[in-house]
């Protein structure tokens, strides 16, 4: 049985656009990339109710496949409505890839020129086929590879969530294995970067967190001329008697340590106490409380543990990242004992911090504890220069 040891998940406007039209989801066991277009800001509206639909989750995991096409085609639906009934947000439409770690598979659905790859022993798989003029005239023969790369409409996509009523949507499930990496991406990675160089910076960086990092700053050193959005994935293999860990959990604890066991234990010299002696009832009474005493301190632990970390990821807070650029982090701004952070990367915007005023620096980066929204809309603002 397989699961979600590792994740890491970042969007970043890139070095040419004003906004981000991307969305993501990142809840294990389900990862979605959206790629939104449309006039004004209707791509982003696309991605965004593309995003959404998925959030609910799958009802049955035994149907993955099926499943994930049927929030796709809700999704556009959702999605061509909207654009007929607001003239603002006509045309909008998003490509859609999203993956379902299952117990023994990884189930894909997909629409567009999005992107799922898989890194195993080395060698990058590409999962899904691009939705794409250019793709389809290399399909077709009509178009090498390298005549693609420089082709005049090399952006056009042919197929999309939103512009029609209908959509067709590809589906697969691919036999996962232990120790696979899968990568979600929009194609301001893909254009910025060969197959190649991807596989090399997968590879060395062995860390998620610094491997995408990685392909951020390498897309946008080749000009980062679109968003960019990297979701990554590393899977491991569930031991006999183990649980699973909770689906929403993104950080992975260490295992339990637990005491050897020798095969032999020595024989101990009789106590002169026995267990059908006449005090045996009053002691098992006694170890039965002891017993559930632990048990409801567990618990209550438990409920405690659950408690801070559903509170940690209904936070959220504005700073910079590495590369100096103003994010936002889901969490609060603190760090464990041995460096361990209480927060995570959620948004990499496109404005870097250095170009901001001092009093500005001091009002918007001042850690103070936000809501999605309004830490969403605040990063918004800032990124089309209407912040106040």
């Amino acid at each position: 049985m397989l699961r979600v040891a590792e994740q890491y998940a970042v969007t970043d406007t890139g070095r040419q656009r004003r906004a981000n039209e991307d969305s993501l989801l990142a809840r294990a066991p389900l990862f979605v990339v959206a790629d939104g277009m449309g006039g004004a800001q209707a791509g982003e509206v696309a991605s965004r109710i593309a995003v959404e639909s998925f959030q609910p989750g799958l009802e049955d995991a035994s149907r993955a496949e099926t499943e994930l096409a049927e929030l796709a085609r809700a999704a556009n639906a959702r999605i061509h409505d909207l654009s007929h009934s607001n003239a603002e947000q006509a045309g909008m439409g998003t490509t859609l890839t999203a993956v379902y770690v299952g117990e023994e598979e990884v189930a894909i659905a997909h629409v567009g020129d999005s992107r799922a790859y898989c890194l195993r022993e080395g060698e990058l798989l590409r999962l899904t086929d691009d939705h794409s003029l250019v793709d389809e005239l290399m399909r077709q023969g009509r178009l090498t590879p390298e005549e693609a790369v420089e082709h005049p409409q090399r952006s056009v996509i042919t197929r999309a969530l939103g512009p029609e009523g209908t959509v067709e949507v590809d589906t697969r499930s691919f036999r996962a294995r232990a120790g696979d990496i899968y990568l979600l991406c929009s194609d301001g990675l893909t254009t910025m970067l060969a197959e190649e160089q991807i596989r090399e910076l997968l590879l060395a960086n062995p860390r998620l967190r610094d491997a995408g990092e990685a392909l951020i700053a390498a897309a946008n050193e080749a000009g980062g001329r679109d968003n960019i959005t990297v979701v990554l994935i590393r899977l491991e293999e569930v031991r006999a008697g183990e649980q699973p860990r909770d689906e929403d959990a993104t950080i992975v604890g260490a295992p339990a340590v637990r005491p050897p066991v020798s095969p032999r234990m020595p024989r101990r010299p009789p106590s002169g106490r026995s267990d059908s002696g006449p005090g045996s009832s009053a002691r098992r009474r006694k170890r039965m409380r002891r017993a559930g005493a632990l048990a409801v301190t567990l618990v209550v632990l438990g409920l405690i543990g659950s408690g801070a970390y559903l509170a940690l990821q209904s936070v959220y807070f504005i700073g910079t990242n590495g590369r100096g650029l103003v994010t936002v982090f889901r969490g609060v701004p603190y760090r464990l004992p041995g460096n361990i952070p209480l927060y995570s990367g959620r948004y990499v915007s496109g404005v870097s911090a250095s170009t901001l005023t001092s009093q500005r620096r001091r009002t918007l980066l001042d850690h103070s504890l936000r809501s999605e929204s309004n830490a969403a809309s605040l990063i918004r603002s800032l990124e089309l220069g209407q912040l106040e």
